[in-house]
C-alpha cells in the first residue's frame, strides 16, 4: 500500500530515473494523476504538463461513459459505438453532451494553464501518469490523443493497476511501468492509506512549482 500520492510518484520516479537521458515530457491526468506526476517531473528534473479528459455521460447515469474528449491539437472525439448502440443515444443528446464538456474541458484548460499551450510533444518522449488505472477508459482516451500529437515514444507510468488492464495497455503503449498488478482489483483507493481528492488549487501550485524546479 501507498502511503499519499506523493509517496507513490517517489517510488516510480526511482523506476523511471532510466529514461532521464531521453529528456522525456511528463503528461498528467489531472487531477489525481498530477501530485504523482510532480515527482517523477522533479527527480527527472524534465516538463510536466497536463492532458484532459473529459467523459461523454449516458442519459441518465452521467458515470456511464459513452465516450471521451481528449484535448490535443484539436480536441477529439471517441464513443463507444457498443454502449450507444445498447442505449440507443440519440444524436441530439451526444451533440449536447459534447458542448457541454467542452465548455468544462476549456474552464480547465483555462484554469490550470492561463494562456499558455501545451508544450509541443511531437518526436518526444512522453511519460504518461496517473494515480492508478481502474477500467482504463480514461487512459485509453488520453493516450489516442497523446498519438495524435505524434511523440516519439509513449511510456505508461501508474501506482497500481489490474494485471488485465496492464496487458492490454502493452498493446497501446511503447512501455509500461507499473508497481502493482493485483490480480483481484476493486478500486484504486483501497491501495492508498490517503486517497484524499486532490484539488485544483493543488493543481494549479502543483503545475507551477515543477516549472519554477526547471529554472533551477
Amino acid at each position: 500500500m501507498f502511503h499519499d500520492r506523493k509517496e507513490a510518484g517517489q517510488r516510480l520516479a526511482e523506476e523511471l530515473l532510466r529514461y532521464k537521458h531521453e529528456l522525456p515530457v511528463i503528461i498528467a491526468l489531472p487531477r489525481g494523476g498530477v501530485p504523482v506526476a510532480f515527482e517523477i517531473a522533479k527527480k527527472l528534473h524534465v516538463p510536466l504538463d497536463i492532458v484532459i479528459v473529459r467523459k461523454l455521460g449516458a442519459p441518465g447515469q452521467k458515470e456511464l461513459a459513452i465516450g471521451a474528449l481528449v484535448e490535443g491539437k484539436k480536441t477529439l472525439v471517441f464513443l463507444n459505438n457498443y454502449i450507444m448502440t445498447s442505449l440507443r443515444v440519440s444524436e441530439s443528446y451526444l451533440k449536447e453532451e459534447i458542448t457541454i464538456e467542452t465548455e468544462e474541458m476549456r474552464r480547465r484548460q483555462k484554469m490550470y494553464r492561463g494562456d499558455e499551450q501545451r508544450i509541443q510533444l511531437k518526436d518526444q518522449t512522453v511519460i504518461i501518469v496517473d494515480d492508478g488505472i481502474a477500467t482504463g477508459a480514461s487512459m485509453k482516451a488520453a493516450l489516442m490523443g497523446l498519438k495524435a500529437d505524434e511523440p516519439k515514444k509513449i511510456i505508461l507510468a501508474v501506482p497500481v493497476a489490474p494485471a488485465d488492464i496492464i496487458n492490454e495497455m502493452e498493446q497501446i503503449v511503447d512501455e509500461v511501468v507499473c508497481l502493482k498488478t493485483p490480480t483481484l482489483f476493486f478500486a484504486v483507493g483501497e491501495h492508498y492509506a490517503n486517497f484524499s481528492q486532490t484539488t485544483d488549487d493543488e493543481v494549479i501550485a502543483l503545475l507551477d512549482e515543477a516549472k519554477e524546479q526547471l529554472q533551477k
